[in-house]
This record gives C-alpha cells, sequence and structure tokens, in this order.
C-alpha cells in the first residue's frame, strides 16, 4: 500500500483469535535498514566536520548536535513498540469525539519490527477536488482541523508531529460532517509549560494582527 524511507506497508486479513477476518494492514521494517542509517548519518556527521572548517560561520548551526537528533529520531522509528503505544495514547485521547479517529492496533499481533493495525478508509487531506466533488464542506473541515490541532497542543499536551498528506486522511462518508483520521504516530510531540505560553502568546498576537 505504501514505502517510506524505514518502513512498508501491507494489506492482510486476520485469520485467527478476536479479529477473524478483519482487514489490516502491516507495518514492517525495511530489512539491514539500520546499517544505511549508520552509514548514511556518519557521512552526514563528516561532511558538517568539513563544513566546519571550511565555513567558521557553520557552528551557529550546531550541525552535529542536529545530526545526532535526526539519527536519535530514525532510530526510534526502528522500534514499531514505540509506535504502537504513541497510537494507543492518541486513540485514547480522542475516542468517541467524533472529530479525529485514529485506528486500532493488535498489540498481541505486533513485535519491534512488525506492527498491525486497523484499516480505514478515507481520503488523503490534500485531495481538494474530490472534497469538492462529493459536497464536503470544506469550512467545516478547515475549523475542524484547526481545534484539533490546538486540542492536541494546549489541552492534551500531546500532538501528531507528522502531518503531512499520507499521515492525515478524511472520512467523507457524511459529506456535511467530515472527520479526520490520523496515521503513522512514529514522531510525537509534547512542549513545556513554557512553550505552549509562548506559542499561545504568538498565536493570539496573529489573530489580533498585533505583530
Amino acid at each position: 500500500l505504501a514505502a517510506a524511507s524505514v518502513a512498508q506497508i501491507y494489506e492482510a486479513e486476520l485469520i485467527c483469535g478476536y479479529g477473524k477476518g478483519k482487514n489490516v494492514v502491516i507495518k514492517v521494517i525495511r530489512p539491514n535498514i539500520e546499517k544505511t542509517i549508520k552509514k548514511d548519518t556518519e557521512l552526514m556527521k563528516w561532511l558538517a566536520k568539513i563544513l566546519r572548517r571550511l565555513v567558521p560561520d557553520s557552528k551557529r548551526l550546531h550541525l552535529p548536535t542536529v545530526i545526532e537528533d535526526f539519527e536519535r529520531a530514525l532510530f526510534d522509528e526502528l522500534d514499531l513498540r514505540i509506535e504502537l503505544d504513541n497510537t494507543k495514547s492518541l486513540r485514547l485521547n480522542w475516542e468517541d469525539s467524533g472529530k479525529l479517529y485514529v485506528p486500532q492496533v493488535y498489540e498481541d499481533l505486533s513485535s519491534e519490527r512488525l506492527m498491525i493495525m486497523e484499516r480505514v478508509n478515507g481520503l488523503p487531506v490534500n485531495k481538494i477536488m474530490s472534497f469538492r466533488e462529493n459536497n464536503v464542506d470544506l469550512r467545516k473541515l478547515a475549523h475542524l482541523g484547526v481545534e484539533i490541532f490546538f486540542t492536541q497542543v494546549f489541552e492534551h499536551n500531546f500532538f501528531h508531529a507528522d502531518m503531512h498528506p499520507g499521515n492525515v486522511f478524511v472520512d467523507i462518508t457524511d459529506p456535511g460532517n467530515p472527520t479526520y483520521i490520523a496515521l503513522d504516530c512514529a514522531v510525537v510531540g509534547s512542549l513545556t509549560e513554557e512553550d505552549r505560553l509562548y506559542l499561545a502568546k504568538n498565536v493570539y498576537s496573529f489573530f489580533h494582527r498585533d505583530y
């Protein structure tokens, strides 16, 4: 169904247990991807050292720290148990909200390199023409998107941090009341109280045009 840098997604059907007959998706880590990541990040670190010597002003970019953070995040994505826990937490936060749906994960069938979850149907959030063709209330969809984002950041302090069209779908079963679907919770975030206050002040100033 999909292929990304560290994993691939396949469709399947459960043939036993409490989920027998259910359509699911299987996320599986690419074989030997750790070696590729290590090789590529070592190359990036080497290039950062050269750049630092050739362009002294590049020190302010803190490239070694940035690369280390990137490397750590990539290796975290290789442990699908982390994504599974993130998915469970996000699902619990929005359960029965009627606003954001997070698929069920099958924890007993999943492992470090394999995750099985409920298959859901929807349109990627960037399919604007399809929304119009199906008479989706775009104004309501936009307002809902803002509400979901601010609720995740300011109320739950646990937010999906990789919200590109491949990870955010829209359920248009009821075009007048569209809802969102969140996929791939490998990268999530939270903010300190100080950061949330700073962000809130910026948002408040923006809406009041107090630049």
